[in-house]
C-alpha cells in the first residue's frame, strides 16, 4: 500500500521503526518520533497517535504487467532475489475509514468481479480475465447510474448497458458509455491471514 505523506499541510519524513506490529512494518516520523503502522497508515504510538495517512491507489502485480500498462516507467536495477508475494495467495483491501472490505484474490479468479458497497461508495473489485496479476478498484457509478460489472469470456462487460471497459483503466471501449472512464479508487493488497489483525470489522466478500 502508499499512502500520502503530508499531513495537516506538513510533509512528513518517515523512516523504518525496525518493529512488527501484526507481522507488518511500523514507521516512525522523525518530526516527533511517532510510531506508524504501514497497512494502516495510521499512528499508534507518540504525539501523533490516532492521525492517518491519506491512502493512495497503489498494486501488487509483475514488472511485465505494469509496463504494459506504463511503458515509460523506470526503476532502480539492482541485484535482488524474487518476490515471495504471490497474488493469488492474497487478499484486496479496499479500505475507505469508515468501513473496509475484504476480497480474497481466490474468490475473484473462481467468480468473477466483486460489486459491492463499502462506506456508502459503489465499488467493484475486477480481476483482468486476460491478465490475472493485474487489478483494480473501480467506482461503479457513471453518472446517476450504478453500474454491475460482469466478466463475460475474456471481456468486462456492465449488466445495465452491456458496455465494454478497459480492466486496466477503467475505459468504456465499445457500447453506450463508450469513452466514460470509471474511476480507480485506492486498494491494496495483504495476507488474507492478517486481515482480521488490521480490519476486524471489514466486510469478507465471499461471493
Amino acid at each position: 500500500m502508499v499512502h500520502r505523506r503530508e499531513l495537516n499541510g506538513q510533509v512528513l519524513v518517515l523512516g523504518n521503526q525496525g518493529a512488527l506490529m501484526g507481522n507488518a512494518m511500523t514507521w516512525w516520523d522523525h518530526e516527533t518520533g511517532s510510531v506508524w503502522s504501514q497497512p494502516l497508515g495510521e499512528a499508534v504510538m507518540g504525539p501523533r497517535t490516532g492521525d492517518r495517512l491519506e491512502l493512495m491507489a497503489a498494486q501488487l502485480t509483475s514488472w511485465g504487467t505494469w509496463k504494459e500498462d506504463y511503458p515509460s516507467t523506470v526503476a532502480l536495477d539492482a541485484p535482488a532475489q524474487g518476490s515471495g508475494f504471490r497474488l493469488e495467495s492474497m487478499a484486496i483491501v479496499a479500505d475507505f475509514g469508515e468501513e473496509a472490505g475484504v476480497y480474497p484474490v481466490s474468490a475473484l479468479a473462481e467468480q468473477g468481479p466483486a460489486n459491492d458497497v463499502i462506506a456508502g461508495v459503489p465499488i467493484s473489485v475486477v480481476l483482468d480475465p486476460t491478465t490475472p496479476d493485474r487489478w483494480k478498484v473501480f467506482h461503479r457509478r457513471i453518472n446517476d447510474q450504478i453500474l454491475t460489472l460482469s466478466v463475460s469470456g475474456d471481456q468486462l462487460v456492465d449488466l445495465e448497458t452491456g458496455t465494454v471497459w478497459d480492466p486496466s483503466n477503467g475505459r468504456a471501449l465499445s457500447g453506450p458509455l463508450d469513452g466514460e472512464f470509471l474511476d480507480v479508487l485506492p486498494g491494496f493488497t495483504a495476507f488474507e491471514r492478517n486481515t482480521k489483525t488490521f480490519w476486524p470489522d471489514a466486510k469478507l466478500w465471499e461471493g
